[in-house]
């Protein structure tokens, strides 16, 4: 598949995405949480910050600071953000004792999230996957919308007519009797548009 031929199938999969980021944002991961109010919040990535603000002799016990201290071993960084954190506490190292330590404190984790009303039935690995979607799908989404406005700065008919076919959907013969125009008048500015909507997003 060539870059123009991917350019117009992001452009057309543009109200499949709104739709599948509309049934995402609804989905609830428990305690009157969706996956879009963790989103707008990041509440994650907040929680996280706040642990790591503390003395963890008041949220770990000594079993628990032990397994902190086998973290950090195997941790370089504590990034923010919804996959980095995922990837955070290594799953797996060469030292299987080691490995068991991790493996414990990721359990350890997830029932902190819980206590704050995380707990999921499907667990925090299906929240994650769910946010990253949502996140990786609005991001798609905004590039669309952002090259359909900066298009309109100077070819106001293409981002209309593009807006039209592929934002709403609207119907090639129901497009020429709206602009009174043929509709092979339609298809030839169509490719004109998809033309320099493809320039815009190389």
């Amino acid at each position: 598949m060539t870059i123009e031929q991917q350019v117009i199938e992001q452009l057309s999969q543009y109200r499949q995405k709104k739709a599948r980021i509309q049934a995402l944002s609804t989905y609830s991961v428990g305690a009157g949480i969706t996956v879009s109010r963790l989103n707008e919040d990041d509440q994650l990535q907040e929680l996280h910050g706040r642990l790591r603000g503390l003395p963890t002799y008041m949220y770990l016990s000594k079993r628990e600071q032990e397994l902190e201290t086998v973290a950090h071993a195997y941790m370089s960084s504590y990034p923010a953000g919804v996959k980095a954190q995922k990837q955070a506490v290594p799953a797996q190292v060469m030292d299987p004792e080691d490995t068991e330590l991790l493996q414990e404190l990721r359990r350890k984790v997830q029932k902190v999230i819980a206590a704050r009303g995380y707990d999921v039935r499907d667990g925090i690995e299906a929240i994650i996957e769910r946010l990253t979607e949502l996140q990786d799908l609005q991001a798609e989404v905004e590039r669309i919308d952002f090259l359909l406005t900066t298009l309109e700065e100077y070819r106001p008919n293409d981002a209309e007519l593009l807006r039209l076919i592929y934002a709403d959907g609207v119907e090639i013969p129901v497009i020429a009797d709206k602009l009174q125009l043929t509709e092979r008048t339609i298809s030839r500015r169509r490719r004109v548009a998809e033309s320099e909507y493809i320039n815009l997003a190389r």
